[in-house]
């Protein structure tokens, strides 16, 4: 990846749009927010670590490179829950057609994991240690972004932000049908992020998350 063209562009972002204050309180909601989710978790992360040992052995996680903010690339957790070697499988795939053969390659273990999103909870430490947020655009892989970035220029924008957990193209999702329309909804918590949103977008989340549960 062309990382130093994606710092110079990340430059020109924030140069043009200064840091402001409710970035610094938002960040400081996500350390004090992922440091407690991760406590609350703990309970559940133990037995799901020996649930995918006995089912589907070594690795326990996941981890994939994602473009964070400012084009820094970094190294996304989570539990792992897809057979041995999926990844590079998948690699070329994108949008429905990587939905599809995802499916395929789900162990039974993950599935469940997948529908009630505990596959996720690694992706706190991410956030403790500052790679993504709880709240912003989904992280993407380097090679996708590139050409997503070639294809819709505005695309560059997300690179104002960490990546989050969670945000509004996953609260919104089934009203969108393309990548394009998935980052209208990410550039307008870019452009509107506020405390109330954040905390709006996570209460929203939970809901979804405890609606496919009971599904």
């Amino acid at each position: 990846m062309a990382s130093d063209s994606l710092t110079r562009r990340f430059s020109e972002l924030t140069e043009a749009s200064p840091a402001r204050r409710r970035d610094a309180v938002l960040r400081a909601l996500d350390i004090l927010l992922s440091a407690f989710f991760l406590l609350v978790t703990l309970p559940l992360s133990l037995p799901i670590a020996v649930l995918i040992l006995v089912t589907s052995g070594r690795p326990l996680f996941y981890r994939g490179e994602r473009v964070g903010r400012g084009g820094r690339v970094f190294e996304m957790l989570k539990f792992r829950t897809l057979r041995r070697g999926a990844e590079e499988r998948l690699g070329p795939y994108l949008g429905e057609e990587l939905v599809r053969r995802t499916q395929a390659e789900t162990t039974r273990a993950g599935a469940w994991l997948r529908k009630t999103q505990l596959d996720e909870i690694p992706q706190l430490i991410n956030v403790l240690r500052g790679d993504m947020s709880l709240v912003g655009p989904r992280p993407i892989r380097p090679r996708f972004f590139e050409e997503l970035a070639a294809e819709l220029p505005a695309y560059w924008q997300r690179l104002v932000v960490r990546p989050g957990l969670t945000g509004f193209a996953q609260i919104r999702r089934g009203y969108e049908t393309s990548m394009a329309e998935k980052l209208a909804h990410d550039l307008e918590w870019i452009a509107d992020r506020s405390v109330r949103l954040y905390l709006h977008t996570l209460w929203m989340t939970a809901l979804r998350i405890l609606r496919q549960i009971l599904r």
